[in-house]
């Protein structure tokens, strides 16, 4: 029995790593997902009935049981399954050796000390979930995404002090009985050290990624900024052009007037009129810095035959900040554009509704299919996970900044999938 409790135990520490460490999906076929359960009992039985752990069965029923469950690659797998055996195994060693001396006072020959093993295992799942909780969820960080340099440092790391333990470990249990309690306590703080050192390890690798993941950012805001910076540029020198030959377009109306030549004159009216429309903003949100980023994805909406429609005015100042706006309205807008354009019927639609405690802005665009998402107001922990675009988490911060609401859907209008963001933002946080 205890073989099957055995590797049922690690069986599920490894879902729950790939899982949660990796982010792969477990395989929407039922009878693959049983038969890596049925693998994972066959080989405890056969251990039962052998009364035998054979580390070649552990191998492959571990690695055939992982394949099967989860959806990926075979070679992805392959290479995750085999790392994560023998990481895992390291934890798994500090944990019985710590079991085994503190609690037991060394591992002694006749001793069954089996079901102290599987206390083992639990020890190192509360490990593993202290590792999730406290450093990848919180910041919204995983094991896929660490560097490799850190997973393999991290595989080397564990193996130096495998090999020290073992040492330890086999002096200590031939000489358990000459030492006091002092070495107990010194052989405990020793593998808290080691189990803390790997926290350290990960710690930098995610501080890396942050990093990392601020600079993207930064270079994505100061992009967008430079972008609408040559469109306001662009209208600057249409103004200035236009006023350059305002004089002469003053001195051919009062030639034209002169000669009575009522129709040429309307005509080259309308002409200076339309020239007049390229530069000017053509659509007012009431606010002026909505005004520039608005204006600005309008004229590339157009650039790529996508149909850009504003609904709804703003009365005054949102009390937004420029840079908050940018981050904002930039990322939503250049979100709705690389989605839209993918579609053959390519539409933005933007609404501003105000009411006296809070504004609400709606986008939605058309997307190529319907995307699956939660229902109800996202927190930013979640928005990740919509994969609509490297900005939805820089969206999320700026709402709760403001302490307000961001929800959004995916849906099916008039047979065409639609994606709906839609903000809430209180007016007394201003």
């Amino acid at each position: 029995m205890i073989y099957i409790v055995d590797n049922i135990s690690n069986y599920l520490i490894y879902l729950f790593i790939i899982y949660f460490g990796f982010r792969l999906s477990p395989r929407k076929n039922k009878f693959l997902i049983g038969a890596s359960v049925l693998a994972m009992l066959s080989a405890g039985g056969f251990n039962a009935y052998s009364d035998t752990y054979s580390p070649i069965i552990y191998i492959v029923w571990s690695l055939f049981s992982i394949c099967l469950f989860f959806d990926d690659s075979l070679g992805h797998l392959l290479v995750v399954s085999a790392a994560l055996m023998y990481f895992t195994g390291i934890v798994d060693t500090f944990s019985v050796m710590l079991i085994q001396v503190v609690l037991i006072g060394g591992g002694v020959d006749g001793t069954d000390i089996c079901w102290w093993m599987e206390s083992a295992y639990l020890l190192s799942f509360l490990i593993y979930l202290l590792i999730y909780l406290r450093l990848f969820k919180k910041n919204d960080v995983y094991l896929c995404d660490i560097k490799f340099k850190y997973k393999f440092a991290l595989l080397i790391q564990g193996s130096i002090f495998q090999m020290f333990y073992n040492f330890v470990f086999i002096y200590f249990d031939e000489n358990y009985a000459r030492y006091d309690l002092n070495s107990y306590a010194v052989f405990f703080v020793s593998i808290v050290g080691a189990v803390y050192s790997i926290f350290l390890t990960l710690g930098l690798a995610i501080k890396n990624i942050l990093s990392d993941r601020q600079n993207r950012e930064l270079q994505s805001f100061m992009y967008m900024q430079k972008q609408q910076y040559d469109y306001q540029l662009q209208q600057s020198v249409a103004v200035r052009r236009f006023k350059h030959d305002l004089v002469n377009h003053i001195g051919v109306l009062r030639e034209l007037a002169a000669q009575k030549k009522t129709e040429e004159v309307k005509e080259y009216i309308d002409t200076i009129w339309n020239v007049q429309d390229e530069f000017d903003l053509r659509i007012h949100t009431g606010d002026s810095l909505f005004d520039v980023i608005v204006n600005y994805y309008l004229y590339l909406a157009e650039k790529e035959n996508i149909d850009f429609a504003v609904k709804g005015k703003l009365t005054g100042k949102t009390g937004l900040e420029m840079f908050d706006i940018t981050t904002l309205m930039g990322n939503i807008l250049q979100n709705a554009m690389e989605a839209a354009v993918q579609t053959a019927n390519s539409k933005i639609r933007v609404e501003f509704i105000e009411h006296k405690k809070e504004i609400f802005i709606i986008v939605s665009n058309s997307v190529a299919k319907k995307i699956n998402t939660p229902k109800g107001f996202l927190t930013t922990s979640k928005t990740d996970a919509l994969n609509h675009g490297f900005g939805l988490k820089n969206i999320a911060a700026t709402v709760e900044k403001y302490h307000g609401e961001c929800y959004m859907e995916s849906i099916v209008e008039d047979g065409e999938a639609i994606f709906k963001i839609s903000i809430a933002i209180p007016r007394d946080v201003y």
